[in-house]
């Protein structure tokens, strides 16, 4: 009985461990602009070939993106000092783009670029 109560407990502990892990890593995620919150997430293009080359996606662009433009440039930065401790991008569509060469695809927008190595 007393060893069916400790595994429980240790299930429990073990499960509101990654509970807090999954919401800690959500929280990263989100970024306010303008009292607008845009869920944004970086990754590698080839994550075999280089973590340097990276794009960004801007989910809820659709509400202001202006303040999209400023989400994803921020989660660049971010993404590009984790990896490489700059936040030097060399953008292939950035933020500052023409709007015209910005695409919203399922109202959300996407960047790619470069991190520079410091």
């Amino acid at each position: 009985m007393k060893t069916t109560r400790l595994a429980l407990l240790g299930i429990l502990c073990a499960a509101v461990a990654v509970a807090g892990c999954n919401r800690k890593k959500n929280a990263v995620n989100l970024i306010t602009y303008d009292g607008i919150e845009f869920r944004t997430d970086a990754q590698p293009v080839d994550k075999k070939a280089s973590l340097a080359d990276f794009y960004v996606r801007v989910e809820g662009a659709v509400i202001s993106v202006d303040s999209a433009r400023k989400a994803g440039r921020d989660r660049a930065y971010r993404y590009c000092i984790e990896n490489y401790g700059t936040s030097d991008i060399e953008w292939a569509v950035g933020p500052d783009a023409d709007p015209a060469q910005l695409q919203l695809v399922d109202g959300a927008l996407t960047f790619r670029g470069t991190c520079g190595r410091p």
